[in-house]
């Protein structure tokens, strides 16, 4: 097999794992999101799609599978929470979230990769479930942000009001490491040195 022929098989294969990790973002957004406490914000299951993406993929290609959903959000495909679509969505109260979910995705894949790499064991979950909580005050930081931005509130009382999505959000960290520890040892491969 000829580089280049290696090079191509390997750029098809990482877009096709972009592609099926943007089609499990949308699906997750199919579950109708929860408003908390009268919230503007709705608990979705987006952020257990994002995790996933960058845990499995690593930082690059996660944060590509996320831009490839926000994109099909951006052209007017109604897969973001409560079935919405268009650019209209970003300038919303939700859209600092929906832009967090990059930044979000490369620290989580960053992390997510050096646990892979240099932990083992029984420790592995543990790990990637660090490095998926670490990636929630870069979501917050964007998404309460921009709520106070576009709904001209302060800050403080947004901040306060993320306390609400932390217990779903560990949650969904917790399954995100589990379901990336699996994968590790299931498919080595799937899940390599790579971003």
């Amino acid at each position: 097999m000829t580089t280049l022929t290696l090079e191509r098989d390997t750029a098809v294969r990482d877009s096709a794992r972009v592609a099926v990790f943007a089609a499990l973002i949308v699906a997750l957004t199919l579950v109708p999101g929860i408003y908390l406490l009268g919230g503007t914000v709705p608990v979705t299951l987006q952020t257990l799609g994002v995790t996933l993406a960058a845990a499995v993929l690593g930082p690059w290609r996660g944060a590509a599978a996320v831009l490839t959903y926000l994109a099909l959000v951006a052209v007017g495909l109604p897969v973001a929470s409560a079935f919405k679509g268009g650019l209209g969505v970003f300038a919303g109260p939700t859209g600092g979230y929906l832009v967090g979910f990059v930044p979000m995705a490369v620290v989580i894949g960053a992390l997510a990769r050096l646990a892979i790499r240099r932990v083992r064991g029984a420790r592995l979950p543990l790990a990637l479930f660090t490095a998926a909580v670490a990636g929630l005050p870069v979501l917050y930081s964007f998404g309460v942000g921009w709520l106070a931005l576009s709904t001209e509130t302060s800050l403080t009382p947004l901040v306060i009001g993320t306390v609400v999505f932390l217990p779903g959000d560990l949650v969904k960290a917790a399954l995100a490491a589990g379901v990336t520890a699996g994968v590790v040892r299931a498919l080595p491969g799937l899940v390599g040195a790579r971003g």
